[in-house]
């Protein structure tokens, strides 16, 4: 694509500045607007229509996830601009709030990064164009969570099919209608994965999501 049009958003003001002066030396990123908050950030995508948002999660005025919230309300407000979220930690809860509606246009890196401005630049440039993007300690600490590694190798066709739709945040009721399947048979099938992916029973990590991570590291997306 061409220009990423960009809003970065962080309630310090000392990243909000640094982030946006690195990236104004970017060719083909153009921050459109830097701001402090979710509510100012929704402010400037409905003004601006950027093609992705840059953004923290903790902010003002919890502190907890207010940029994973703000994805969330940008998929139906905007679905065309892509988010892109930074984080200290690898938190399980996190990645189920991101990717728990779709993985498209959605991007989770580590504020490590920051040091690292072709890997930021590039999963800008991933995210606006509809791709996803997450970081690879985050991928590897999600799915290596269960027992033994995860691998895409033991699915069938169908089972690739199905974990596919999960990854572009069907439910099982789409993904039955799309694949003219009853929704028990989507639900055998999706049992079926998370088993022969090790995904037992987690209350930390949702195993929609988990699945979903193993499909997009073996693609190459994570």
């Amino acid at each position: 694509m061409g220009v990423v049009r960009t809003v970065v958003v962080d309630d310090s003001v000392l990243i909000r500045e640094g982030v946006t002066r690195l990236l104004e030396f970017e060719p083909g990123v153009e921050v459109v607007a830097a701001c402090a908050s979710a509510d100012e950030a929704l402010l400037a995508v409905q003004s601006t229509q950027p093609d992705v948002l840059l953004t923290d999660i903790r902010m003002p005025p919890t502190h907890t996830d207010e940029g994973i919230v703000l994805a969330q309300t940008l998929r139906r407000a905007s679905p065309r601009t892509g988010v892109v979220v930074l984080s200290q930690h690898l938190t399980p809860a996190y990645a189920i709030g991101l990717l728990g509606d779709g993985s498209q246009g959605r991007g989770y890196l580590l504020k490590d990064r920051l040091d690292d401005l072709a890997m930021l630049t590039d999963a800008l440039r991933t995210v606006a164009g509809g791709g996803c993007q997450i970081d690879p300690e985050v991928v590897e600490a999600l799915t290596t969570a269960g027992s033994r590694p995860a691998s895409l190798s033991e699915l069938t066709k169908r089972e690739r099919e199905i974990l596919a739709d999960i990854a572009e945040g069907a439910s099982n009721q789409a993904i039955a209608q799309r694949r003219s399947l009853t929704r028990g048979a989507v639900e055998k099938h999706a049992s079926s994965i998370f088993q022969k992916l090790g995904l037992t029973e987690d209350h930390d990590v949702n195993r929609r999501v988990r699945a979903v991570l193993v499909f997009l590291a073996e693609r190459g997306d994570a």
